[in-house]
């Protein structure tokens, strides 16, 4: 299975791009595209519609402002949908956040951090790795490293006093 990155416009790629590098680090494929929830909703429906058959285990939506295409995408797709809120010049990407969590019931969409690509990236790879062990393992793998990276860096720090 692969991970579907939907961003609503081009400048939104540097953050994307984040995303992108975490899921190779994980060796998941993916692919991105850009699609708009409101210049190209037709487009948008049918991208949703046919994620699945198009092997699609999730997707991430990366939106900014109105940030709707998190919503979209869920209201139409089977799939899990990760929104990606992006920081805007309007309240500092605080109303891509809010556009992005408040869901109404029955179209969840899990959200990350405003500008979360990484973690946006690391949850896609944790719920594909329900059904296959092997990247299961990675994912273990990926947490003990940063743990041992931050007791070393803590034993450096405390060798420094």
């Amino acid at each position: 299975m692969k991970v579907a990155i939907v961003m609503g416009s081009k400048s939104d790629y540097p953050v994307v791009e984040k995303a992108e590098a975490m899921l190779r680090e994980f060796g998941v494929d993916y692919e991105t595209r850009i699609i708009s929830a409101h210049r190209t909703p037709k487009q948008a429906e049918e991208f949703a519609a046919n994620a699945e058959a198009n092997g699609f285990g999730t997707i991430i939506a990366a939106a900014g402002k109105a940030a709707h295409l998190a919503g979209v995408l869920a209201a139409t797709t089977p799939l899990p949908v990760i929104g990606l809120p992006m920081k805007s010049s309007t309240m500092d990407g605080l109303d891509s956040l809010l556009s992005v969590v408040q869901m109404p019931k029955g179209v969840p969409v899990a959200t990350v951090a405003i500008n979360g690509a990484e973690n946006a990236a690391i949850l896609a790879v944790q719920i594909l790795a329900a059904g296959d062990p092997a990247l299961r393992q990675k994912i273990k793998d990926f947490k003990k490293k940063q743990e041992e990276e931050i007791i070393a860096l803590d034993h450096e720090f405390q060798n420094q006093k």
